[in-house]
């Protein structure tokens, strides 16, 4: 069952680099950067993920989210997800889980949630996300 909203937020693709394959899969690694709120403080995001291609249509990717909020506390989100082609130019949707690691007392509540996550990217890089806690 979903629980509270932990963040959401939206940024910007801003590097794509092709890695060496994954057996038979291409494998890619991507960067984004944006802006959005995590436990209602405005925070920046800073992330890397990879992803392979699976069946037609289908990837799988892992990351990692680096947040930092206007208050100076960091966070780091790992997760893994399942992705689908959703439209023109590269556009993504994903859906996955993962858990926060931080040491910050206004956000130590993320060390003891799981979290699930819907991302999306559209065809120009452009991206939005909402990350919920799954109870």
């Amino acid at each position: 069952m979903l629980g509270e909203l932990l963040g959401q937020g939206s940024g910007k693709r801003t590097g794509v680099r092709v890695l060496p394959p994954d057996g038979q899969s291409p494998k890619v690694e991507v960067s984004i950067q944006g802006s959005g709120t995590l436990l209602g403080h405005n925070a920046s995001e800073f992330a890397t993920y990879w992803q392979t291609f699976k069946e037609e249509g289908v990837m799988y990717g892992e990351g990692q989210d680096l947040y930092m909020t206007e208050q100076g506390d960091v966070a780091v989100f790992k997760g893994f997800g399942i992705g689908r082609i959703s439209g023109p130019g590269g556009a993504i949707r994903y859906t996955g889980s993962g858990t926060f690691q931080t040491s910050s007392e206004r956000l130590a509540r993320l060390n003891s949630v799981a979290a699930v996550f819907e991302f999306e990217v559209d065809g120009e890089g452009n991206y939005s996300y909402k990350t919920y806690e799954w109870k």
